[in-house]
């Protein structure tokens, strides 16, 4: 069992199905959050095409994400590693072909065969059409939503004993707004900033800060603000990976706890200031 999978049934994140691709949680709420990179299964006949070892693949991926929104009275959690399918690319660039499009990696043996790469892209057409659904029935029951979509990132990539990143380019919360109409959802977003500054991890407030180390500029923000313009914000949240150890995947509970409460804190605003601009 890997260090995601112990972690998972741990703390009672246990998923029963035999061939998983998300897990979809609605309420009567407005909010909901996403983790779509959490995944790491990949389906069995992709295997003998992968260069790239799990370990790899596990060091790229967003493990524990979910943990951040479990809170939430709303969850999408999908089950597959971005290395099957991509959900935060375009169609076009959600099956890694290439090592440019994934981090200089080379992720297959040789070219993957379309067959497997049609199967992979139908399941990102799948995700978007009940990502639609879902994000359209909370828009007829509340008039309108907030998305927080939630991933994490690298800080040590020379290297578990290596520098790590200057922390002035590698902020602990990075927040990407590219695809939003900042202006329209600034009275929600802004509270949404400084309502989350306001936590603190160990003692410390956390660094948050907007467009650093990433700008949102993924699919699904886009998607969700090309779709809903006028009633759904999607905020692109970037967690540094301070939380666990990204060369070995091992997790801080104690940090993911911190973190999770952090985001629990910032729904009261939300709600609060959803009704204002909605």
């Amino acid at each position: 069992m890997t260090t995601h999978q112990q972690f998972a049934a741990r703390t009672g994140h246990v998923v029963t199905t035999a061939d998983p691709l998300w897990t979809v949680e609605r309420s009567a709420s407005p909010i909901i959050g996403t983790a779509i990179h959490n995944g790491h299964h990949t389906r069995p006949d992709l295997t003998p095409h992968y260069a790239l070892p799990e370990d790899g693949r596990l060091r790229e991926e967003d493990p524990f994400t979910e943990y951040f929104i479990r809170d939430l009275p709303n969850r999408v959690i999908f089950h597959r590693s971005r290395f099957e399918i991509d959900l935060n690319r375009a169609r076009d660039a959600a099956v890694y072909l290439r090592p440019d499009q994934a981090w200089g990696l080379n992720v297959w043996h040789d070219t993957l065969p379309q067959a497997q790469v049609d199967a992979s892209l139908a399941i990102h057409d799948a995700y978007y059409a009940m990502l639609e659904q879902t994000l359209a029935g909370l828009e007829a029951m509340h008039g309108g939503f907030i998305l927080l979509d939630i991933h994490s990132y690298n800080h040590r990539r020379d290297g578990a004993d290596a520098t790590p990143t200057d922390p002035e380019k590698a902020p602990v919360i990075n927040i990407g707004t590219f695809s939003m109409d900042r202006d329209r959802w600034a009275p929600l977003l802004d509270p949404f900033l400084e309502a989350l500054a306001a936590q603190s991890v160990d003692g410390a407030p956390i660094d948050v800060r907007e467009n650093v180390a990433f700008e949102g500029r993924g699919e699904q923000t886009r998607f969700v603000h090309e779709r809903f313009p006028k009633t759904g914000c999607a905020i692109a949240i970037e967690f540094k990976k301070v939380f666990m150890d990204e060369w070995t995947g091992e997790p801080s509970l104690s940090h993911l706890d911190q973190f999770r409460a952090a985001i629990t804190a910032t729904l009261p605003v939300l709600s609060e200031k959803l009704k204002a601009v909605t």
